[in-house]
């Protein structure tokens, strides 16, 4: 008898040892490196989300899941792993849940991969540490797979390796939504993505929990109007493929959320009349069967750069009703507003034109969540750390220095969150412990 306890105890110490040795070359420490032993049973327990009609569903216990996130394009691509560890752990601390970022850097320098299907290991496992790191902090991430534009690559990269190939394709892009060989390069990329299995957890990224959705192509958009049945076919043909791969996951477009030119009754809801011009169509688009759910961006001050803060409110407040609304209706799909984005500069009466716009999705997105209705969440773009200047824009901001942001995030949040709460809470209760200052 006191021999098998004995035995049950260094086994024990060995588990712990183990464990330890895991944590501390995994990311307990802060660095990437190292010797890992994966133990995918010692990850913290975290459900997948699915979706029952217009809404997120944790698939645990089928309550409803709402969003509240921030996009972060960096993560994978930062040389600090404290900078990716500190910026999950300033997320959750603001109450937010999921963080959208890119999942690819097509060549060029720290590309991850190389050239079609070959990809820097080292690279592989800066995704890797994001992901289980992500979940160390019981937050999700969408995956971007490609950029429309050509930083990191884009598609405008597939289409130069078709050409080095020796294939006769055109300088315009539009051919990656086409040409067999560069759809081939982009499903053996899905491929190599979803079946990879975390250097860190040991996790194939398939099962991983930790992954809110696959975005296919960041504002995916044709250079000539007249391509937009192409992207349409690749938008269908892509979700099938990524859902053949996976079932696991939801999978959404990364629309900007334009109408297209034969959406007359909707046409006045876009920015201008360029955004019916290129190629995409945010009901035909986002209708496709293996689609999960709806994606809208919304950046008034670059769409419409010369309207008064006025105009820019009442613009955006019918940009958000038209979306949800042909989102709970039509598309009978949940909608994310994946990106809500407005310049830092400016000011007025002591508040931050920012503050303004974004309160006005955050709102309608609270009222409609409320009703049980298709608005399911808003990420902002975009959050930082401190010492990051290479990769800011004119939207990008350290929450904590800018306090009426961050008290704003921090409170919708904690409204998304008290929609969990049970019935017999009252709705006083509910809103006082959404005006308490975040910690």
């Amino acid at each position: 008898m006191k021999e098998r306890r004995i035995y049950t105890l260094l086994g024990l110490l060995l588990l712990a040892a183990v464990g330890y040795l895991n944590w501390s070359s995994s990311g307990g420490g802060g660095g990437r490196g190292g010797v890992r032993i994966p133990i995918p049973w010692l990850q913290p327990k975290m459900g997948f989300v699915g979706r029952n009609g217009t809404r997120f569903i944790d698939l645990e216990d089928g309550s409803p899941a709402y969003v509240n996130g921030w996009n972060s394009y960096w993560l994978m691509s930062s040389d600090s792993s404290d900078r990716v560890v500190e910026m999950l752990r300033r997320g959750r601390a603001m109450g937010m849940s999921v963080c959208r970022t890119w999942a690819f850097s097509d060549g060029g320098p720290n590309a991850l991969q190389i050239y079609p299907g070959h990809f820097d290991e080292r690279i592989f496992q800066a995704l890797d540490f994001v992901i289980y790191q992500a979940r160390k902090h019981y937050i999700r991430l969408i995956l971007c797979l490609v950029n429309n534009l050509g930083a990191f690559g884009g598609k405008s990269q597939y289409v130069r390796w078709a050409q080095a190939s020796g294939i006769n394709v055109s300088t315009s892009t539009d051919p990656f939504f086409s040409h067999p060989t560069i759809k081939g390069y982009y499903k053996d990329y899905v491929k190599a993505i979803i079946s990879r299995k975390n250097t860190y957890s040991g996790i194939r990224y398939r099962d991983e929990p930790a992954i809110f959705a696959w975005e296919l192509i960041n504002e995916p958009r044709c250079e000539y109007n007249s391509s937009g049945p192409l992207l349409q076919a690749w938008i269908a043909e892509m979700a099938s493929y990524v859902k053949s791969l996976d079932e696991k996951h939801l999978v959404t477009v990364g629309l900007e959320g334009f109408y297209g030119p034969a959406r007359n009754d909707r046409l006045g809801a876009n920015p201008g009349s360029w955004a019916a011009s290129l190629g995409s169509d945010f009901i035909q688009n986002s209708a496709i069967e293996n689609i999960d759910f709806a994606s809208v961006h919304a950046y008034p001050d670059s769409w419409i750069p010369k309207a008064s803060l006025e105009e820019k409110v009442e613009y955006l407040s019918s940009w958000v009703d038209s979306h949800v609304n042909d989102s709970e209706h039509v598309l009978k799909k949940p909608v994310l507003f994946s990106e809500v984005g407005s310049h830092l500069r400016v000011k007025k009466n002591g508040t931050y034109d920012r503050d303004i716009l974004l309160k006005i999705v955050y709102d309608k997105v609270y009222e409609s969540a409320k009703k049980g209705q298709a608005a399911a969440g808003a990420l902002i773009w975009q959050l930082m750390v401190e010492g990051m200047q290479s990769y800011q824009d004119e939207f990008s901001l350290v929450a904590s220095e800018h306090p009426s942001t961050y008290k704003l995030i921090a409170q919708q949040s904690c409204r998304l969150r008290n929609l969990h709460m049970t019935k017999d809470n009252t709705s006083r209760e509910v809103v006082q412990s959404c005006l308490e200052p975040p910690s």
